[in-house]
């Protein structure tokens, strides 16, 4: 298998069902992009901005919060203490077939 389905929902409510590649080490945030969704990713990955910020919807086991991800989501906007993670910092694997997140607001 080289792509998982995963399911985007929008700002504007609307979902979108994805293939998302598992054999190419994109991150959610990349993967957003790719497919045009408004997510900026202004840092390009690292943890040092939250414009890639999303809900998790389901109840699949991520990886840990980092120290550097926590400390973005303290300063980020509308942040749910039990469902907000930064999408560069969730990477495609299979165990996430299924998985859907919602963008969070952009904060403007």
């Amino acid at each position: 298998m080289s792509d998982i389905k995963i399911t985007i929902i929008d700002r504007e409510d609307v979902a979108h069902a994805i293939d998302a590649p598992i054999d190419m080490s994109m991150n959610l945030m990349e993967v957003c992009k790719a497919y045009e969704l408004p997510v900026l990713g202004t840092c390009g990955g690292m943890a040092l901005c939250s414009t890639c910020h999303v809900y998790v919807q389901t109840d699949h086991e991520l990886p840990e919060i980092t120290e550097d991800e926590e400390a973005i989501l303290d300063q980020a906007f509308f942040v749910d203490d039990d469902t907000s993670r930064l999408g560069c910092q969730i990477h495609m694997t299979e165990s996430l077939e299924g998985l859907i997140v919602k963008l969070a607001p952009d904060g403007e």
